[in-house]
């Protein structure tokens, strides 16, 4: 039992690095396997084809990335803090990916949505549910700021929150475009602009030092 629970991590550790890195159309089966140091049968064992793996390899993907986001968004910081805090984590990602890939690898959801949205939708309906859950965490952070005060009480929290996506998500393309983290940098000062945030409550969000944390994936 070991041994094939061991099996099914390899592909799933290999699938995940090579999505990553060299996208999906132009991935096989059996370069997965070989990236694995696991023989063919165990991939068809586990999997029953590659659009299931990819949708696994997603699926924990969000997993890990969703517990670390909640970890930062909920917070005892204030709400414009603790939304600092999850672009400067997202920025992270994309140095530490750099660092170990030698390239800025961007966003797995947002490059597989970029190559597959016309010709995976299954694929396509889990991104987008994706993309709204992210959303949803980050309306309730601008909600939140806005009973304090701390973001303009006429900007649809929704939209916002859809922008704000949006926008981390073009970041990294541009990151990885650029092989470039710094593209990620923006990202704040946009947010503010977007959020209506007054001054004071712009220097407020940018006092607490910043933490030692776990980094969300991209």
């Amino acid at each position: 039992m070991g041994r094939t629970s061991d099996a099914r991590n390899k592909i799933l550790d290999a699938a995940a690095e090579l999505l990553e890195q060299r996208g999906y159309s132009a991935l096989g089966v059996a370069e997965i396997c070989t990236t694995a140091g696991v023989p063919k049968g165990s991939f068809y064992y586990f999997f029953e084809s590659k659009q299931a793996l990819a949708l696994t390899v997603i699926d924990d993907h969000w997993a890990s990335q969703r517990r670390q986001w909640v970890e930062l968004l909920s917070s005892d910081l204030d709400p414009l803090r603790r939304l600092r805090d999850l672009f400067e984590a997202t920025e992270e990602v994309q140095r530490t990916g750099q660092r170990k890939a030698g390239q800025v690898v961007g966003c797995l959801f947002g490059n597989l949505a970029l190559e597959l949205s016309t010709q995976a939708e299954e694929i396509r309906s889990r991104l987008q549910e994706i993309f709204e859950a992210q959303i949803d965490l980050i309306e309730q952070v601008i909600v939140e700021a806005q009973a304090l005060g701390q973001a303009g009480p006429s900007v649809d929290a929704r939209e916002a929150a859809r922008s704000i996506v949006a926008q981390i998500e073009g970041r990294a393309m541009l990151a990885k475009l650029l092989n470039d983290p710094a593209q990620l940098e923006m990202l704040w000062r946009n947010s503010l602009d977007l959020l209506q945030v007054p001054p004071q409550g712009r220097a407020k969000a940018a006092s607490p030092p910043r933490r030692r944390r776990s980094t969300p994936g991209s």
